[in-house]
């Protein structure tokens, strides 16, 4: 078991950062050295905050080493995607075809690299190389009915037309 001596000024920094600190992560640690500062042990705090007792270790001995500051270093760099590789290529190819899909860009990203990933994971790449996803929308169609034709010809000439004219005239206000 580590001994530490925690300052009051330690305590109530660890005890404010472990519910305000921007990154869940790094409150998580606050919350496993404050506990360290109430006098739990490490199996208790390990149940509590469902991390392994080396876990807990690692973060007292960060603690003890670095202090609070020590604790705030979050050094998770990621993996790279494999994908980067092929991304000059890929985006070139977007540009020229822009896939109506993610999973065309998925079936296209396989063919061209046979790499195969997920849908969410391919439209996280797309967004990388600054495609953007649009949605899709349509315009409605003539009438076909010709009592729907009579319908949407009235609306025009009573309704519509009428409307833009005030409008050019200055007395309605007209949005876009």
């Amino acid at each position: 078991m580590i001994k530490i001596e925690f300052s009051q000024k330690d305590i109530d920094s660890l005890h404010y950062e472990r519910f305000h600190y921007p990154h869940p992560a790094i409150q998580k640690r606050m919350e496993v050295v404050y506990l360290k500062s109430q006098g739990f042990k490490h199996k208790e705090i390990s149940r509590v905050c469902v991390l392994s007792e080396d876990s807990i270790r690692n973060y007292l001995k960060t603690y003890s080493n670095e202090g609070i500051e020590g604790l705030k270093h979050w050094n998770y760099k990621g993996q790279k995607s494999e994908l980067l590789k092929y991304q000059e290529s890929l985006e070139k190819y977007f540009r020229e075809h822009p896939p109506r899909s993610t999973a065309e860009a998925q079936a296209v990203i396989e063919k061209q690299t046979g790499i195969k990933r997920s849908p969410s994971q391919i439209r996280l790449f797309l967004k990388k190389i600054g495609m953007k996803f649009r949605k899709v929308g349509f315009v409605p169609g003539k009438a076909t009915d010709p009592s729907h034709q009579r319908k949407q010809e009235a609306f025009i000439e009573e309704e519509l037309k009428p409307r833009l004219e005030e409008a050019e005239k200055g007395t309605r206000t007209l949005f876009s």
